[in-house]
């Protein structure tokens, strides 16, 4: 069986991300999209919203695992017995900073395979900051988020 880990924060899970999955599952059997537990990094859900969103996202779904890890990426990756980690681009500019990490997380393990996957063009100019923006000024992000995100979102930037 062929498994990729798709790590991120997804802080939000966008419409962009669900791309990257859909496409990919295509390419794997199983697609573990894994949140991140960044205790330095700032964000609006925390990992357990945002484990319990992506699982209400994903319900229907046995080729897409969702679940969450702390720590260095290689070593989840080695835990969930596969080599393979799953990247999303949607600019040029995302290139460098995946190639870097790739790079790093090569070194730390020469097993470890980055595959980069590029989302469809009409995702790539969505990203969390230009959602929090629309939805903290109460506009309408159906268009780069799942509807669960949207509603929670809303929940959290838009109480008084």
């Amino acid at each position: 069986m062929k498994i990729a880990v798709y790590p991120g924060s997804f802080d939000p899970f966008t419409n962009g991300h669900e791309n990257i999955i859909e496409r990919s599952v295509k390419v794997f059997d199983q697609v573990i999209v894994a949140v991140a537990h960044n205790t330095t990094k700032k964000t609006i859900f925390t990992v357990e919203e945002r484990v319990e969103i992506l699982n209400e996202v994903f319900k229907n779904r046995d080729d897409v695992k969702v679940d969450y890890f702390e720590g260095l990426l290689v070593e989840y990756i080695k835990k969930m017995g596969t080599n393979v980690v799953l990247r999303g681009m949607r600019t040029v500019s995302d290139f460098e900073f995946e190639m870097q990490m790739a790079l790093a997380n090569k070194t730390l393990s020469s097993e470890l395979e980055t595959v980069f996957m590029v989302t469809d063009s009409e995702f790539s100019h969505i990203s969390s900051s230009v959602i929090k923006e629309v939805v903290s000024l109460n506009g309408s992000a159906s268009h780069m988020v799942p509807e669960i995100v949207e509603k929670r979102l809303r929940e959290k930037l838009l109480r008084s």
